[in-house]
């Protein structure tokens, strides 16, 4: 298990971590995104789209549920499962076809479904800093292979824009 801490200045390194993550994504990984809201959750997933070469809109899931976004090689599945009450949500909303060995899927709000998640690879959480500090921090947590192989190059991505 591999474990990554950053402070992100601004919006901007949050966009740079999410892309330097999302370019060593591959087909059938989870990764979970907790943290408040505003926190900078869908920042970092837009950041990973871009990292997979994605330059449409990339929109909040909050009252979709799911965005899908079709990639050259990988189909990617971005989740906020903010609005879910409890884990039996997750039935009625017939979301468990998109955990596949072909797609990687972004989650956002993961303890809300915890019970019905497969393993994440990568589970990130972003928080505020101190009060009147600007930016994130970030924690990730890699417990796979291709989470560790995630968190590296998130950790060089990082390295290469100071």
């Amino acid at each position: 298990m591999r474990t990554l801490s950053l402070d992100l200045d601004d919006a901007q390194a949050t966009l740079r971590a999410g892309a330097a993550l999302g370019a060593a994504l591959q087909p059938g990984m989870l990764v979970t995104l907790r943290g408040d809201l505003g926190a900078g959750k869908t920042t970092f997933a837009r950041g990973v789209l871009r990292g997979r070469g994605w330059s449409g809109p990339v929109k909040s899931p909050t009252y979709t549920l799911v965005e899908h976004y079709p990639l050259s090689n990988l189909y990617l599945y971005h989740f906020d499962f903010y609005r879910f009450e409890d884990a039996s949500d997750w039935d009625d909303a017939g979301v468990a076809d998109c955990f596949r060995d072909d797609a990687a899927c972004l989650v956002e709000w993961p303890e809300r479904v915890a019970a019905r998640l497969p393993p994440a690879d990568v589970a990130v959480t972003l928080s505020h800093p101190a009060p009147g500090v600007t930016g994130r921090h970030l924690d990730a947590v890699a417990t796979t292979g291709a989470g560790e192989r995630c968190l590296i190059a998130l950790a060089r991505g990082m390295e290469d824009r100071r």
